[in-house]
This record gives C-alpha cells, structure tokens and sequence, in this order.
C-alpha cells in the first residue's frame, strides 16, 4: 500500500480556531483497529465533536467519527465513535493534566494526520473564547483580508 497519505491532512476541527485561543499543541498517536486505519487513509473521519480527557494518567479522544471501512471484516468496530486511546509521552500527560485542570481551558483535538505510516492527532491546550473576542477576531480577519484585497489592487493597477 506504502505512505501515500503520508503529510495529508485526514480531518480538521475548523471550529476549534474559532471556539478557542489554542495555547500549545501536543503531537498524539491513536491505537485503532486495522479497519479503522484504512477508513481512515481514504478520509473518512470527522474531529467535529471531538473531545479529550486525562483518566488514570491515560488520554483518550471522544466522540472521534471514523465510518467503517466497506470492505473490511468483522474486526470493523461496532461503534464509529468509540472513544479511542491518544499515545503520549508521561511528563507530556502530567503537563497537560495540570493545565487542563486550570479553570478555562480544555484538551482539543485540531487534527488528524498520518506521519512515516502512523496515525497523529494534533491536540491544543485551548481556553475558550467569549462572545466580544469571536467578534474581535473576525473582526481582525476581515480588516486583514480587505489590506490584502486593496493591495492586490494597487499591484493590478500598478501594472
């Protein structure tokens, strides 16, 4: 089959940006099932509704949707989102437990991507946005995307 997908990115969590100040980001491998591997190199899963936790010094992701693969056996998992074990190193688990229990912020999943053959879900220590900095950021979004746009005019009519 090889490393085709190797560098693509499989699913992201658009919303998170919005939703969040991502803080930090941690680089987590995924136990999945043989099935779960393939759907998931052919694009099917959906971070969306995603979410972290810490228990017993281990990470997990819920509600991670990644459709049955049609032509597998009956190692396909029952449920598409089973929560799904994060592989991750002990002190980068203290870590992120001691500033997850901080009021305010939360493990979020950003996305899923195959490195050298394995599957990595990149998390983000986030802290939630209020409703005056969703519209402060768009806000920066547009006057920056307006800068752009009369720069891209000046350069036309410069020509």
């Amino acid at each position: 089959m090889g490393k085709k997908a190797d560098g693509k990115v499989l699913a992201q969590n658009k919303k998170a940006s919005h939703d969040y100040f991502i803080e930090d980001t941690y680089e987590a491998g995924m136990v999945l099932t043989g099935t779960e591997i393939k759907s998931l190199r052919n694009g099917r899963a959906n971070i969306g509704d995603a979410f972290s936790t810490i228990r017993n010094g281990e990470v997990f992701v819920h509600n991670m949707h990644i459709s049955p693969f049609e032509q597998g056996n009956r190692s396909n998992p029952e449920d598409p989102t089973r929560t799904r074990k994060l592989l991750l190193h002990k002190e980068q688990i203290r870590k992120l437990y001691g500033l997850a229990k901080q009021e305010g912020y939360t493990i979020v999943p950003l996305k899923v991507y195959v490195r050298n053959g394995y599957a990595k879900l990149l998390l983000g220590l986030g802290r939630g946005k209020k409703q005056y900095d969703k519209r402060e950021s768009a806000a920066k979004r547009d006057a920056q995307r307006d800068i752009q746009r009369a720069l891209r005019e000046k350069q036309k009519i410069a020509r």
